[in-house]
């Protein structure tokens, strides 16, 4: 008894470790980097643990129970999808770095550039053409006059809609590394119910870790929000260009060094 539970023990502070993979962390980055306080940022990262525990319990436990075997070809996709969404991440992250440093141009340009005009502009997704210009108060309209900010002020305010993207971001990668996960505890863990026990508890170190992380991550990034937005916007853009570079480097070293596309 007291062997397991030690390995139990074990489990959470392998969670822990297993939170400060390379492609966890980068992924995470690229979220914080655009909170600008410490709470927000560790709510983040529990969210993303609670979306890796979810599929790490479903998918290792389907495993444990049940002995599903999941397929090379299979793994290596979902790890493709991994790769996948790094690279969305930083693209969307600089995206909006990019947006800020033109709103913030518009502000200093000469009077001439804040003449109205007309042409398609965005708000967040929405995409929509009047007369309208780029001076204070030179609009046209307020920026929550549009669908989707609307959307966004009335469901912004709930949880759920809040920390959907980190929960999904978590179920990604969780997918990716379950069946590793579940494979290593079968050996040692011979009862299923103590080794669904291990996972739960896996999953805990590992919500643990990640909130530890993204609450370390964002303290520099709430200090320079307001007194230093230049390097702010350059910790925004490193964690996007490092989240794609990181990506293409998963891209290329699954699809072609481990085989999912040439085998």
């Amino acid at each position: 008894m007291m062997t397991l539970v030690s390995i139990l023990f074990l489990g959470f502070f392998l969670g822990m470790r297993h939170a400060t993979d390379a492609d966890h962390v980068i992924a995470v980055t690229t979220i914080v980097s655009r909170q600008r306080n410490i709470r927000g940022a560790a709510l983040t990262g529990i969210f993303w643990g609670i979306g890796h525990t979810i599929t790490l319990v479903t998918v290792g436990g389907a495993i444990v129970l049940f002995g599903l075997v999941i397929p090379e070809r299979l793994g290596l996709s979902f790890e493709f999808c991994v790769a996948l969404m790094l690279i969305l991440l930083g693209v969307l992250n600089l995206r909006a770095i990019r947006r800020g440093i033109q709103e913030a141009a518009a502000l200093v340009a000469p009077e001439a550039e804040h003449a109205p005009h007309a042409h398609p502009h965005e708000h967040g997704d929405y995409v929509h053409e009047h007369s309208h210009g780029h001076a204070p108060g030179k609009h046209g309209h307020a920026e929550d006059a549009v669908p989707s900010a609307r959307l966004d002020k009335l469901f912004g305010r709930l949880g759920l809609y809040r920390s959907l993207r980190p929960i999904v971001i978590g179920i990604v990668h969780g997918l990716a590394g379950s069946a590793a996960v579940a494979l290593l505890v079968l050996p040692i863990i011979h009862d299923p119910l103590w080794a669904l026990a291990y996972l739960l508890i896996f999953g805990a170190g590992t919500i643990a870790g990640m909130m530890l992380i993204t609450a370390a991550i964002a303290v520099p990034i709430s200090h320079t929000a307001d007194r230093f937005q230049l390097l702010n916007r350059y910790l925004g853009a490193t964690a996007g260009l490092l989240s794609v570079a990181f990506g293409a480097f998963l891209v290329y070293q699954i699809g072609f060094v481990e085989g999912l596309f040439t085998r």
